[in-house]
């Protein structure tokens, strides 16, 4: 089969595309004939060697993904070989060969049906940022549960594929949703999907903005993957127990961090970390995820789609800031 491989730490743009030998489904697994592939910052930083995982080279990135069934391996019995499966969270793309190739080995319970209405494309791209979004918003609560309604929900990078999960999933939990985007574009296109408020967080005047804006409420949860400079601005929106979960870094280093700023409003930051929840928590989160989508008649975004040969091009859009996806058609 045709693949990109990554062959080094030396960054997507090293990735090359060549043949390898078919993978074959083991017990327990199913083997997909990729047709929609989704990118994720997590690829970039894993082909640079930022993360925590470091699989066997060569390596194939891609962690989310639509596909036919090709063939079930022993074990398997409520898959059907010809059915379209979407990909929910495993270690595909991350501790073994991914979805940026023509075929993919995925554990059964990994796997999903595609909701009634949903795309390809939608459906490629939902899974990793819609479950990176929601324990976001609920790991503060335990057991997790959606902060209440009338909170007020900041959320930085919001065109990005999480930011614009967090704010669906914002909207379907009646929070107020303060969105920050650089663009004038995709702020519009933010406030049509739901948000209340929208800034751009290179405004000199951000924090005063965000203030008037809310009065009298202050800001309850932050779902961050920006860091950086904004963040100590993100801390002075805060109110008493205000929480940040932190997804990305996409801002870098956060300079001259003051951990004082966090004391007398016990302001709590956390990371987000999907790799944590079980297939089966995962299948259970996805199925709220949608009946939630539903609901308030919303669907992932997507941005763009760049054919398989493309794949440096799709990863080139990432990095320039999308509007939700950037996705891979690899077979029609």
């Amino acid at each position: 089969m045709r693949a990109w491989l990554m062959e080094s730490m030396a960054g997507v743009e090293a990735l090359r595309l060549g043949e390898v030998v078919d993978p074959q489904p083991g017990p327990g697994q199913v083997l997909l004939r990729v047709r929609r592939a989704g990118l994720n910052p997590a690829d970039a930083f894993l082909a640079e060697g930022m993360y925590p995982a470091h699989p066997p080279l060569p390596h194939i990135l891609g962690r989310d993904g639509v596909g036919d069934v090709l063939a079930v391996g022993p074990g398997v019995n409520n898959v059907r070989v010809g059915e379209t499966m979407g990909i929910l969270r495993c270690d595909a793309g991350v501790g073994v060969w991914g979805t940026l190739a023509e075929k993919v080995v995925v554990p059964m319970e990994s796997l999903t049906r595609i909701p009634s209405g949903w795309s390809l494309e939608e459906m490629a791209g939902a899974p990793l940022v819609f479950l990176t979004a929601w324990q976001a918003l609920t790991q503060w609560n335990e057991p997790a549960a959606p902060p209440g309604a009338g909170s007020v929900l900041l959320v930085t990078g919001a065109s990005g594929g999480v930011g614009v999960a967090s704010v669906l999933l914002g909207k379907s939990m009646a929070l107020t949703i303060v969105a920050l985007s650089r663009s004038e574009e995709k702020r519009r296109r933010l406030k049509s999907l739901g948000a209340d408020f929208v800034f751009d967080p290179e405004d000199r005047n951000l924090v005063q903005a965000v203030k008037a804006g809310i009065n009298p409420k202050r800001v309850d949860i932050v779902v961050d993957s920006v860091g950086g400079a904004l963040l100590n601005q993100v801390i002075t929106l805060l109110g008493y127990g205000g929480r940040i979960s932190v997804v990305g870094r996409s801002g870098g280093t956060v300079p001259e961090f003051n951990t004082a700023s966090l004391l007398f409003r016990r302001i709590r930051i956390g990371g987000v970390s999907v790799g944590d929840e079980s297939p089966e928590t995962a299948q259970a989160v996805w199925k709220e995820i949608v009946g939630r989508l539903n609901a308030i008649g919303q669907r992932p975004q997507v941005d763009s789609v760049v054919p398989f040969e493309e794949v440096k091009k799709g990863f080139t859009r990432l990095a320039q800031g999308p509007m939700g996806k950037v996705l891979v058609r690899v077979a029609r």
